[in-house]
């Protein structure tokens, strides 16, 4: 993995600190939609279920699997959207803890191992006793967004490694992948807002990374991106360690 892009902001004092009020609306319209689009996404996903038990016809099942995973695609997106609202919420007061690091692991690798199944994908968990100081918010969603675009970009057969290593005073957490890579032209563009790393082949709204960056900067974290076209990726966040 050859190609290399670093974001590195000056890392956040240990406690809590303000950052200026935006304007409240856009999040209060975020917030509203997806409420009110969560409830009749999982009604249409119960019919479905209701539906599958029913059909008897080969053609009718490939059909309402098609649909269902379309409905499935516009949770993934939702979720995404939330998360955002989420990161933008946490932003108007940043509380800084120890927050260790193997039950966080351990949690984002199961909620992404059955989508990692279905795709043939395996997801390994570094052991580790490792503690970083940061938001478990944030954090939280950091590698949520970075674990979810490893299992997208990852083909059948492919493997996903959660894991860290010590770094001077920091902790680097690691996602590493043997997806489809990135190209070293297009390393600087990935953590801007709706770019997504394969437009031609993949769904979604391309806000993931943008996510990533934003915590980041809120956290006083900072990002590596290691990644070789057609081999695979490894994203890095580093923190200061924890006691």
């Amino acid at each position: 993995m050859s190609a290399y892009h670093s974001m590195n902001p000056t890392p956040a004092n240990y406690g809590a600190f303000d950052l200026p009020r935006k304007s409240d609306f856009p999040a209060a319209l975020l917030a509203m939609a997806g409420h009110d689009l969560r409830q009749p996404l999982q009604v249409i996903q119960s019919a479905y279920e209701w539906l599958e038990c029913r059909l008897a016809h080969a053609s009718e099942k490939v059909q309402l699997a098609r649909a269902e995973r379309a409905i499935g695609r516009l949770a993934e997106q939702l979720d995404r959207l939330t998360g955002a609202l989420l990161v933008y919420e946490q932003s108007q007061r940043i509380e800084l803890s120890p927050i260790p690091l193997a039950p966080l692991f351990r949690r984002i690798a199961a909620e992404n191992d059955g989508s990692a199944r279905e795709k043939g994908v395996e997801i390994r968990v570094h052991v580790t006793r490792g503690l970083v100081v940061s938001n478990p918010v944030l954090l939280d969603s950091i590698l949520r967004n970075l674990v979810r675009n490893a299992v997208k970009y990852t083909r059948p057969g492919g493997r996903i490694l959660i894991g860290c290593r010590r770094a001077g005073e920091n902790v680097r957490i690691d996602v590493c992948d043997t997806g489809i890579g990135i190209a070293s032209e297009h390393l600087s563009q990935i953590f801007e807002a709706f770019h997504r790393l394969d437009a031609a082949g993949a769904d979604g709204l391309g806000i993931g990374l943008f996510v990533v960056r934003r915590a980041a900067e809120l956290l006083g974290h900072g990002i590596e991106v290691r990644s070789l076209a057609g081999e695979g990726s490894r994203f890095s966040v580093l923190a200061r360690a924890g006691e």
